[in-house]
């Protein structure tokens, strides 16, 4: 090839700009060449071997009751699984005309290469308002498939590992004073007896604002002061910081033992989250609006976070999580998935944390107020003695009322293939 001076003007800036790159990013870009877990689909649980049978999906059903809404799936043998879900309203023609005609007609007990199938489907459309309507199907075929096999979801999937699950106090708001918020836990933790509380600090992705000058830091130490030492402590800035007011945050939150600091700058925005993580000894806990399994194996594999925090629902259901999980061990971390939901929307989270080795000790469970269950499906999620007892029916081991789905509307059904 012969070199004319804009070629060799090409071939110099290259090396010249390669000699600017930091020996760090060198290596980091070399171990970012040889990820540890190429094969993010390779199937866990064998669930073929579990079910003698075929399980062929016949339909699958939106319903909705009130401001609830559940997933319905019906096998061409009669088998059924029902689960409530979270948002799905904002996502329904994903749901009805993207998604759903993928599972129809095929065999449940595949469920773990057809939520692959699905993504291959619709790949161009990958994000949380993708992947929530295919959690919600996956969900709910899981209890359908535990139903015919007599066995929870934990057991099918990897196996119990405990039956009773620590949770930590969630669902804080900004909308009160400091003051306002610890009374409240303190309150929740009387009642419960909790072992750990998270509260919401900064201004929900404010660059830099606090909900009301001085906030955060009168909150974090009036909290430690008020619930004392053997309460473990967490925050949640909900990207609200660029890397330097993360780091002054984070040194206050090492000053007074939290156990983790989450989200403090930006999702989208890894390079500060990890600049962050590496100038801090307190955990950083990330990852519940991210659904690429790509980018959760970068984000471990480079030190983004220490504590990774899939959403279960955002990042397309169970089977998903568990790959996360499978990474975070890969990589000498733990898993801690992020939960927004109570009573039936919750379980998910419950048999999760059942039946995944590295999960962290405590799952997030909102209880910003204490509230009396409703009486349409059992068990109620109490929590007692800080902890919520794995259920013990079969599938997902919710037991709904069938006259209060007898009310419900059907929002949709589907029950053609996609093609």
């Amino acid at each position: 090839m012969k070199m004319t001076r804009r070629r060799w003007l090409q071939t110099t800036s290259l090396i010249a700009l390669a000699s600017m790159i930091p020996s760090s990013l060198h290596a980091a870009l070399a171990i970012v060449d040889k990820p540890l877990l190429r094969d993010f689909e390779k199937p866990m649980f064998d669930i073929p071997s579990q079910i003698s049978v075929p399980v062929i999906i016949e339909s699958i059903e939106l319903l909705q009751r009130d401001n609830q809404y559940f997933v319905r799936t019906r096998s061409k043998d009669g088998a059924e699984g029902l689960v409530g879900t979270k948002q799905v309203s904002d996502y329904i023609s994903i749901f009805t005309n993207l998604v759903a005609p993928c599972f129809i007609g095929c065999d449940a007990r595949d469920i773990e290469t057809l939520i692959d199938d699905v993504y291959r489907a619709n790949y161009k459309l990958a994000g949380i308002p993708f992947w929530s309507p295919v959690a919600f199907i996956e969900l709910s075929l899981l209890d359908l498939l535990g139903k015919i096999a007599g066995k929870s979801v934990a057991q099918m999937c990897g196996g119990v590992v405990r039956k009773q699950i620590p949770v930590y106090l969630s669902g804080s708001g900004r909308n009160t004073t400091a003051e306002e918020e610890v009374d409240a836990y303190v309150r929740n933790v009387e009642q419960t007896n909790a072992k750990a509380v998270k509260f919401k600090i900064g201004g929900r992705m404010s660059r830099n604002m606090d909900a009301y000058p001085g906030r955060t830091e009168t909150l974090v130490r009036l909290a430690r002061k008020e619930l004392g030492d053997k309460i473990i402590l967490m925050a949640d800035a909900n990207g609200s910081y660029d890397t330097e007011h993360a780091i002054e945050v984070g040194h206050l939150l090492e000053e007074l033992n939290y156990a983790f600091f989450e989200e403090p700058c930006p999702w989208e925005n890894l390079s500060e989250t990890q600049a962050v993580a590496k100038s801090l000894s307190i955990p950083i806990a990330f990852g519940e609006q991210n659904s690429s399994l790509w980018q959760f194996q970068w984000m471990l594999q480079n030190n983004v976070m220490r504590i990774a925090q899939p959403d279960i629902n955002y990042n397309g259901g169970f089977i998903r999580a568990k790959r996360v999980a499978r990474m975070a061990e890969a990589f000498g971390k733990t898993i801690q998935p992020h939960n927004t939901q109570t009573g039936v929307t919750s379980v998910n989270i419950l048999q999760f944390a059942a039946c995944t080795p590295n999960a962290q000790p405590y799952m997030e469970y909102p209880c910003h107020e204490v509230r009396q269950a409703p009486g349409w499906y059992s068990p109620d999620f109490k929590i007692m003695n800080g902890m919520i007892d794995l259920p013990k029916g079969a599938g997902m081991g919710i037991q709904i009322d069938p006259s209060y789905i007898k009310e419900a509307k059907v929002v949709a059904k589907i029950d053609k293939a996609k093609g």
